[in-house]
């Protein structure tokens, strides 16, 4: 058989034999090569299980240990939740405690602020009344003819506390006609003193209402022209010769225009000390009438005096009656005394002879000294 070279398919299916042949020489080639190196691949591999079976044994140890610590961790986490437990649990009663404290505290607090507040709502009603009894009392220091009525009520309680009853006369008249708020009835000297309650109030109204210079002194200027016109007044009504005492007391209802007085006032008060008018204050008054009360005292001791001498006198006679009458008593017990140890001296001998009777003892009796006979006086 003949090949065409020329042909061009014949050329490429030698061309691809070819190619197959050399392909075949290159792979069998490195198959050759692939054998020559399995060997040490083999080796390694062997290498390579040993390592991997030590591994192996390594993991189980491992695994061994892990489960080891696992069954501690275990067990330490349990003793942790327990001890968390009882740590919890006694936190929980603290606090319960806490708050069963702070809840009693609380409690007691709220209980005290409660009665705090009543307290102050009391307060408050007692304010509120006594700003009610304050406005009274202004409506009441605002009129004449009440302010003259508290007055005489004020005084008639001091004069009541201080003095017997029978020492003073409210609202007493004069023989001039005026009639006194008190008059207290003195021992001469001084004789019968006249208390005076109607005080001028306006002028010291005005004056605690000045807003400035110009009006104070005004109200200053009408207070000593009130004062001493009352102060006249007192001296002119109440002071009579013979029959009240030389002087007289004007009583002020309140403290502060006593102060006020004696304080930016001075020369009234001289003015009064001239007149025989002394001005006094709800608690000068009560020192004054405790004096007053003394006299009255003193007073009525000296005229009890000469009853109590001749009381004293008839006491003595009758001691000294007393005393001889007990001497009479005396003598008369020591004579009944000597009476009674003789009738015991004749009783034993009664009884002595009596005994020998009984006993039948007939012998001679030796005589003996007739018997005295006793006298008993009458």
């Amino acid at each position: 058989m003949e090949l065409d070279l020329n042909n061009p398919l014949i050329l490429g299916g030698l061309a691809v034999v070819a190619l197959i042949v050399v392909l075949l020489i290159l792979v069998l080639r490195s198959a050759a090569r692939s054998a020559q190196a399995v060997v040490p691949l083999t080796s390694q591999l062997v290498a390579l299980g040993q390592r991997v079976q030590s591994l192996s044994d390594g993991q189980q140890q491992m695994a061994g240990g892990l489960h080891h610590v696992s069954e501690a961790q275990a067990t330490s986490q349990a003793k942790m939740l327990s001890l968390m437990e009882q740590r919890l649990g006694q936190v929980n009663r603290q606090m319960v405690e806490s708050l069963h404290g702070s809840a009693t505290r609380t409690a007691r607090s709220l209980g005290d602020l409660q009665q705090r507040l009543e307290a102050i709502d009391k307060a408050q009603a007692n304010i509120e009344k006594l700003s009610g009894n304050v406005l009274g009392l202004q409506d009441i220091l605002s009129n004449k003819q009440t302010r003259g009525a508290f007055g005489e009520i004020q005084l008639h309680d001091i004069v009541l506390k201080a003095l017997p009853a029978d020492s003073y006369t409210m609202q007493a008249t004069l023989s001039n006609g005026r009639r006194a708020d008190c008059i207290v009835h003195l021992p001469n000297p001084p004789g019968p003193i006249v208390i005076d309650s109607k005080f001028p109030l306006e002028a010291y109204e005005a004056l605690r209402r000045a807003e400035n210079q110009s009006q104070v002194i005004e109200a200053q200027r009408m207070m000593r022209i009130a004062v001493r016109s009352h102060i006249r007044a007192i001296s002119d009504r109440y002071l009579i010769e013979g029959e009240t005492a030389d002087g007289a007391l004007m009583f002020l209802p309140s403290e502060a225009v006593y102060a006020e007085l004696h304080a930016n006032f001075p020369e009234l008060v001289r003015e009064g000390f001239t007149a025989k008018v002394w001005i006094v204050s709800p608690t000068t008054c009560m020192a004054v009438l405790n004096t007053m009360r003394a006299v009255l005292k003193d007073a009525r001791m000296r005229e009890q005096a000469g009853a109590i001498r001749k009381e004293l006198a008839a006491l003595y006679q009758d001691v000294d009656r007393l005393g001889a009458r007990v001497a009479n008593l005396d003598r008369h017990f020591g004579q009944a005394a000597k009476d009674i140890e003789e009738i015991k001296i004749s009783a034993e001998k009664a009884g002595k002879r009596a005994h020998r009777l009984d006993n039948f003892d007939f012998e001679e009796l030796a005589p003996e000294t007739p018997p005295k006979l006793m006298q008993v006086k009458p």
